[in-house]
């Protein structure tokens, strides 16, 4: 089920990094001056102080677009999945239908490269003549209905189900702009010599997977221009992701009737009957204008190239889940945007690909090995530490009302912590696993999570439910849920270790919790109330405040750029510096109330308050490909690691004290500059 939460850390893999044991011990230097560049001032370059060296000797591996801490850390934790599902698979005595079985055969299918090769395209040859035979619009209508209902495909549009923002009580179907492959809508609209050639890189995957499956290379083009032509029309339906940002701009509720008025070719009650939803008379829109423009664009379409892509969207649905002539097609042009120089090994891939399908089975077999109860137990406590220092850090804001205060804290106080794995697991009860049939297994699994999806209407919201799975290197809130999560993946060094002093803990862990909580009161989050309603519980003149001080912030992250040119945008990743803002501070609160805290006592050279900055800054090291930097520019929400690591820290007085920053380095701010918001 698609979930609107804001994470920790960017999409797909991440990098940043340090050395990474399951099991560190006492003796570990938490923080290494090996790994830093001693000859820099850390008010110059905090960054490279902290993790100069560390980044010289840590270039990233051919099979990474990134890495760093994060890298590292889910490095370890796919190797820990691979042995468990390894030990699944040799399991003979496993039962049917036990977790162990179900698990050890989704990858032993997986992993039978042999027959996938036999196979070719046979998988989907079916869909593709089906797609082909259409006769009309209306069979182009009901074959969207087919791919979006088993998962399979989302043609067109976004569809889900999830929490109405203004009565979250309720679970609603939700339509989103979308129907385009490259990873943002500028990539089709600007001209500059890095767009064209990520445009070239789409046209020509878009040849191969035609090729591949038996068009001539002329015709195979053609499509291409064909698919190209007409999803860029699409982007240019689309707003912007700083637009998406705006809850309320993105919330847009119709009647069915009111909306096929605005979309003449969707008739939405038979199509949403047709995707399986039923007795709903009403629907949440995302972005209304792009839906009035798709009809008008379908409509104008001719049927020969609706059906081209329809096409495209089964084959790139499905190209890596076939051959080894697809996934290279693949591989090559994902390089393309991101740079990787070789493909992740299969294994690798496989292993992942079984915990994003089943990953509340393997989920069962990892927290026995890999999660111990103890640690849930930690976590707790500094969940509530950190809470209480929010709590603290609010009422004694120069900046807002008692009322608004009030409030802000009664939201605080509602926060439900998630820790480590769910308290009730998926069954997945009703899925058909089978060790020889890998595709089919990619295909049912699809249509049993649509299913799981759309059974949720008129059903309670279920609160039991996670967003990311528990190996997942990651956190995350949902404003509509209220919720802080973390999975088991994050709880491990560098993030958190219990034989680490507290200044490392609260530097890494501490401040991944705070974040979480900021996200509740970012530019975004801060509009839902205690209950998860978007609702509005501020004073206007409390409002008007928060936005020039997260204006002021937009304004700061605006100033930093990556490969010479390429900006910050300070409004895209305003909710993460937000995030991390305020995370931080309420970290740096929390620890002071600890012994160590409270001490001025040296611990490998390092006083307590330099070692809690330290172990901030060693969690966002890394090293990245330009061309992956490039599209995270445009596409995440997240601030460069670099920029993450300075871009709180300059704003807290605590860190000039600790490194005794000086006015004249180089990130030095006036005290009257800095950016005090939570």
């Amino acid at each position: 089920m698609k979930r609107k939460y804001i994470n920790l850390l960017l999409p797909g893999l991440v990098a940043l990094s340090l050395q990474v044991n399951a099991q560190q011990t006492p003796l570990t230097k938490y923080i290494d001056p090996a790994n830093m560049d001693l000859s820099i001032k850390p008010g110059d370059d905090f960054y490279q102080y902290a993790s100069g060296t560390w980044i010289k000797n840590n270039p990233v591996p051919a099979k990474e677009t990134r890495w760093g801490s994060f890298n590292v850390l889910r490095d370890f934790n796919i190797n820990a999945v691979k042995t468990i599902i390894e030990t699944a698979t040799l399991n003979t005595n496993a039962t049917p239908g036990s977790v162990e079985k179900r698990v050890g055969d989704f990858y032993s299918a997986a992993m039978d490269s042999a027959s996938i090769e036999k196979l070719g395209y046979t998988p989907i040859k079916q869909d593709l003549q089906r797609i082909k035979a259409i006769k009309d619009l209306n069979g182009i209508i009901n074959e969207t209905a087919f791919l979006q209902s088993t998962g399979y495909a989302s043609p067109f549009f976004g569809f889900y189900v999830a929490q109405d923002r203004k009565y979250v009580k309720n679970m609603v179907p939700q339509l989103s702009q979308g129907g385009t492959s490259l990873p943002d809508r500028d990539y089709y609209l600007k001209s500059d010599a890095r767009s064209l050639k990520s445009q070239t890189a789409f046209k020509t995957y878009i040849t191969t997977l035609f090729t591949l499956t038996g068009s001539t290379e002329a015709i195979a083009k053609k499509n291409a221009e064909v698919v190209f032509n007409f999803e860029k029309a699409l982007a240019s339906a689309q707003l912007s992701r700083v637009e998406m940002r705006d809850p309320q701009k993105t919330y847009n509720k119709f009647s069915l009737t009111a909306l096929t008025k605005t979309t003449p070719v969707f008739d939405w009650k038979p199509l949403l009957s047709k995707m399986k939803v039923n007795g709903q008379d009403t629907i949440l829109v995302n972005v209304p204008s792009f839906f009035s423009s798709l009809s008008t664009t379908v409509k104008n379409t001719p049927l020969s190239d609706l059906k081209i892509y329809l096409q495209w969207n089964v084959l790139k649905s499905s190209a890596a889940g076939l051959s080894s002539s697809f996934v290279s097609a693949q591989f090559t042009y994902n390089q393309a945007l991101s740079g990787q120089k070789v493909q992740t090994p299969r294994w690798q891939r496989m292993s992942s690909l079984t915990d994003n399908t089943i990953g509340e089975l393997l989920g069962q077999l990892y927290v026995k090995t890999y999660f111990k109860p103890e640690a849930k137990v930690r976590l707790q406590v500094l969940v509530e530490n950190l809470r209480k220092a929010y709590e603290i850090r609010i009422s004694k804001l120069d900046w807002m009302s008692d009322v608004t205060k009030g409030k802000a804290l009664a939201k605080l106080n509602a926060f439900t912590p998630k820790i480590g794995y769910p308290d009730k697991w998926k069954t997945y009860e009703g899925l058909n696993i089978s060790k020889t049939t890998f595709f089919q297994n990619l295909r049912n699994a699809d249509i049993w999570s649509y299913n799981e999806m759309v059974n949720q209407l008129g059903k309670p919201v279920d609160r039991t439910l996670w967003g990311m799975t528990v190996p997942t290197v990651n956190a995350y809130y949902s404003p509509v849920m209220n919720e802080i999560v973390f999975p088991a993946g994050i709880l491990q060094f560098p993030f958190f270790d219990p034989n680490a002093d507290d200044a490392v803990n609260y530097g890494g862990i501490g401040a991944v919790i705070g974040h979480e909580m900021s996200h509740g009161f970012d530019d975004s989050g801060s509009q839902y109330d205690k209950d998860g309603t978007l609702r509005n519980w501020w004073t206007d003149t409390d409002m008007t405040k928060f936005k020039a001080k997260t204006k002021a912030l937009g304004e700061q992250f605006d100033t930093y750029t990556i490969l010479d040119t390429l900006h910050v945008n300070g409004k895209l990743t305003m909710g993460e510096n937000i995030g991390d803002l305020g995370g931080l501070n309420a970290a740096y609160e929390a620890f002071k109330m600890t012994k160590q805290g409270q001490s001025e006592e040296k611990t490998d050279g390092f006083t307590p308050d330099q070692r809690f900055f330290l172990a901030w800054a060693q969690v966002w090291r890394g090293n990245i490909l330009p061309e992956t930097a490039a599209q995270y520019i445009l596409t995440d929400p997240h601030s460069p690691g670099e920029y993450r690591t300075i871009g709180t820290p300059v704003n807290m007085d605590a860190w000039y004290k600790a490194f005794n920053v000086q006015a004249g380095d180089k990130l030095y701010k006036k005290p009257e500059d800095r950016i005090r918001i939570w």
